[in-house]
């Protein structure tokens, strides 16, 4: 109904960016969480605040029925524990997309930022940019992992009609027999729509930010070339009078290039920390809840099996992104220590020029001693290593529920 008008990234040029598949999937189905363009009409505008009203009122209902179901079986660990990721990823889906969608001019605005300043365009640096797509090769897997465990809930509605059932996709309780036709038709299709939304928001939102981290961090490893293909074409040049003067503007030009970046991380960080914090928050209890359904019983939860692997391959994918930008960033003090500067001061015959660039290299180097890393409300950094004292909670409590069972 909005597809028209929802954003579409720009680059530089003004050429539309080509998004990856899993992104443009995103754009299309979630139109809880996208921006819309700039420039829409006021009609457009109150037509989605009526929409994201009644998203809301929608995931609001789901969860007072998931919910219902729990309470009814709180006494059947298994059936329990069947309702409960339902229910975790709902309330955390609902948290993430409203608190996204109360901020899409904000988030709108990064994106503009995001592909005119720091995206890497594939015909300017093709092996740079081939690189990026390689180290996103896991987030676009998972994306596929997620849209697999959508696809087995999608199944009830065929299992419903070969055994003349009318079931839900999810483990619900209404306070009214659902089963009526009146009620069924349009209750079902409910789920199907929450089923998109929140998948939808699980593998698109992780490669955005994916697209995001990867991209900074090539332009964190630009640095580092530009500064050493300058310093070796100062060495040829072999001009013992300005040598050093070039070299420090240069370093100068980086410096300030190092900064806009840091300026672009910490927009990052204020954009997605908070829904970082509740997606690393909810992750422990949802592979716990995944994996007891996928132990106890896995030829008949197939969905609780794909859907663990999905969470598994997500919170590992971005830890390892995290990691990735953090060791980029932590090596840049190194960068400077192995740009032949040292090479130039030796060369030149310019003392004064010389005495400003090692202070400008020290300068460097102390503005570069704190690596930059994305955070979950400052509580924790992403990384692998936040990942696996997840995992190894999950596991903990996985083995608790077990030896209840």
């Amino acid at each position: 109904m909005l597809g028209g008008t929802r954003y579409r990234p720009r680059l530089a040029d003004g050429e539309l960016a080509p998004l990856p598949w899993p992104v443009a999937l995103y754009r299309k189905l979630n139109h809880i969480s996208w921006p819309l363009e700039v420039g829409v009409t006021g009609r457009t505008k109150h037509l989605e605040r009526l929409i994201l009203i009644v998203g809301f009122l929608i995931f609001c209902e789901h969860n007072e029925v998931d919910f219902h179901y729990l309470v009814l079986n709180r006494n059947d660990i298994d059936n329990f524990l069947t309702g409960m990721p339902t229910y975790l990823i709902l309330v955390e889906m609902q948290i993430r997309c409203f608190q996204l969608a109360w901020h899409k001019n904000r988030f709108r605005t990064l994106l503009q930022r995001f592909y005119k300043d720091i995206y890497v365009q594939q015909a300017a640096e093709p092996q740079l940019f081939a690189h990026i797509q390689r180290q996103m090769l896991s987030t676009r897997l998972n994306s596929i992992v997620y849209l697999l465990a959508l696809f087995n809930f999608l199944l009830v509605p065929v299992q419903n009609v070969i055994y003349h059932r009318r079931e839900m996709l999810y483990k619900q309780v209404y306070p009214f027999d659902n089963t009526k036709l009146q009620y069924f038709i349009p209750l079902i299709g409910l789920n199907f729509w929450v089923g998109v939304i929140v998948t939808s928001m699980l593998f698109g939102e992780l490669n955005v930010l994916g697209e995001m981290m990867m991209h900074l961090n090539a332009r964190y490893v630009q640095l580092g070339q530009d500064l050493r293909r300058t310093a070796q074409r100062l060495l040829l040049e072999a001009n013992k009078l300005e040598m050093a003067a070039s070299y420090r503007r240069a370093l100068t030009h980086i410096l300030r290039r190092n900064g806009a970046l840091h300026d672009f991380g910490e927009e990052i960080e204020q954009e997605f920390s908070f829904r970082i914090f509740v997606m690393f928050a909810f992750s422990a209890g949802l592979l716990c809840a995944l994996s007891f359904k996928a132990y106890t019983n896995p030829l008949g939860n197939v969905a609780y099996i794909v859907w663990f692997l999905a969470k598994f391959m997500e919170l590992l994918s971005f830890g390892m992104l995290g990691s990735i930008l953090y060791k980029t960033t932590d090596d840049l003090a190194l960068m400077y220590y192995t740009a032949d500067w040292e090479q130039v001061v030796h060369q030149s015959n310019n003392r004064l020029e010389n005495l400003r660039l090692m202070k400008l290299v020290t300068l460097s180097i102390q503005l570069n001693s704190r690596p930059f890393f994305i955070t979950g409300l400052k509580y924790f950094r992403v990384s692998l290593a936040a990942v696996l004292k997840i995992i190894q909670g999950a596991f903990s409590y996985f083995t608790f529920l077990n030896s209840m069972r």
